[in-house]
């Protein structure tokens, strides 16, 4: 989840003042959205972190799904 390109994110719409990584103030370069809510980081490295962890645990839930459903993926 890299930060939304076609849509200027702005600090003031974030829905957190702190890092949920570092806990240090957020900064305007590193925020993306997420689930239609901006969501603030102290860095890109953060930023990216937390997209790592949800790509990681939608590929998770996809796989459960596929498995619950009896399907092969």
């Amino acid at each position: 989840m890299a930060p939304a390109s076609d849509t200027t994110l702005r600090i003031e719409d974030a829905v957190n003042d702190l890092c949920p990584w570092s806990g240090k103030p957020i900064v305007p370069e590193a925020l993306t959205l997420y689930n239609g809510a901006v969501v603030g980081f102290c860095d890109a490295a953060c930023r990216d972190k937390f997209a790592r962890a949800v790509a990681s645990f939608e590929d998770a839930l996809r796989a459960r799904r596929v498995a619950n459903a009896g399907l092969h993926q």
